[in-house]
């Protein structure tokens, strides 16, 4: 068992994160590469990690979390043990039998490898259930709900350990300072991606001034501060505008951003979420747009003062707000996505909304976008996209009200996890 123990705090960590939301994780990211070495007798000890595709009698099909299939021999003298989600040593490992695996189970498996790599005789098995990854998945997501908040970064300071963010809804800005200790586990999005699988170890030094950052922990009485026990960020596009052009052969689409007063080319790919506001839906969160807006100038307030105050969960705005999604949840929504406790889930919400593709937008349509950041070589791609947004538009000329209702998503897809699986 002492090969798979070289690799069982890696998995379970992994898996762990797993457990957590799309923005899910970076586990396999974090997964050790199959790895190989000669033993004193001249054959290869190897170990994987990855998901049980069939079992056979005594041998398991595995897809690797990288490289090809590998076919596993279970032996008589294997030993199987199953750990839960979390669990960072076998100290709690349960032994099970290999009639109690399933397919869909993770497992890190260890023994002896085949002259091609392609076929193990496994010596050991540590398994964690698909069930149990699930259970966790459900009770991260729900904590991410509970206890996480998203925004803006305003300012860091890695010598205090705090990043100070805003949060704004159509209750206003709110200003949150988020601390972050030796513990706190720090992940950062790649410039080019929107998959949380390509995220990677951050610090608190490469968090900068406009990012967006969520983070999950205790808040203080008053919710001005958070104790956070995981921190997740990005360097992330809004675009609002009209659309000039769309190539769907190509994959592609040129939209006159109203923030920049630039022309923005924006890549659609199979994992871009593309989603079309109700027109109701639409024409509802204009009216709390100018509402909010005319109260910011001094006019008059929302004809519904209780609609903006804070912990009213009955009366959140009609639609996607910006700087409050975790990575499991979303602080601001509508209505109709309001979870138990109080704040809408905006992924549900989103989720709900009609699909549409490329090629049904058009020249002259308004879109709202949040896409990665884009390098050099590679454009942005658009993460979430949402179309009839025109009333929005209109409601805010200028662009910059009406993104403080981007479909800001840090990358988790309808119906799968930007924190997952």
């Amino acid at each position: 068992m002492n090969t798979a123990r070289t690799g069982i705090a890696i998995f379970a960590f992994c898996a762990a994160v797993a457990a957590g939301p799309r923005l899910i994780p970076a586990c396999m990211a974090m997964s050790p590469s199959p790895q190989t070495s000669e033993t004193a007798g001249g054959t290869a000890a190897a170990r994987h990690i990855g998901a049980i595709k069939a079992i056979t009698g005594s041998v398991i099909t595995l897809t690797p979390d990288s490289g090809p299939e590998v076919v596993v021999t279970v032996q008589a003298a294997t030993r199987i043990v199953r750990i839960a989600p979390g669990e960072k040593t076998l100290k709690n490992a349960a032994p099970v039998q290999l009639q109690d695996l399933q397919v869909g189970d993770r497992i890190l498996v260890a023994g002896q490898a085949s002259g091609d790599s392609r076929a193990l005789t496994a010596a050991s098995i540590v398994v964690m259930k698909r069930s149990d990854v699930e259970a966790r998945k459900e009770q991260d997501r729900q904590d991410w709900q509970k206890r996480g908040l998203g925004g803006l970064v305003k300012a860091v300071d890695p010598n205090a350990g705090t990043a100070t963010i805003s949060v704004t809804g159509f209750g206003g800005a709110k200003t949150v300072v988020i601390h972050a200790s030796e513990d706190t586990v720090i992940r950062r999005y790649a410039p080019d991606s929107m998959k949380f699988d390509d995220a990677r170890p951050g610090t608190l030094q490469e968090i900068q001034a406009g990012d967006q950052l969520r983070a999950r922990g205790n808040r203080s009485a008053d919710g001005t501060e958070l104790a956070a026990e995981e921190i997740v960020t990005g360097s992330f596009r809004n675009v609002a505008g009209i659309v000039s052009s769309v190539d769907a052969t190509a994959g592609t689409m040129n939209v006159q951003d109203l923030l920049s007063k630039k022309l923005v080319q924006v890549r659609i790919t199979s994992e871009s979420q593309l989603h079309q506001l109700p027109p109701e839906m639409a024409q509802r969160i204009a009216m709390r747009l100018k509402a909010a807006i005319a109260g910011a100038m001094g006019g008059a307030p929302a004809s519904n003062p209780s609609a903006t105050a804070p912990g009213n969960a009955s009366s959140a705005p009609p639609g996607p707000a910006h700087g409050g999604a975790g990575p499991g949840g979303a602080e601001g929504g509508m209505t109709g996505g309001v979870r138990p406790g109080g704040t809408p889930d905006f992924q549900q919400i989103l989720s709900r909304m009609p699909t549409v593709a490329l090629a049904d937008l058009h020249k002259g349509d308004a879109v709202m976008i949040v896409a990665t950041a884009g390098t050099p070589t590679a454009g942005a791609t658009a993460i979430t996209l949402l179309s009839g947004v025109e009333p929005i538009l209109q409601a805010s000329p200028s662009g910059s009200q009406a993104m403080m209702m981007s479909p800001w998503s840090l990358g988790a897809p309808a119906g799968g996890d930007a924190l997952g699986q």
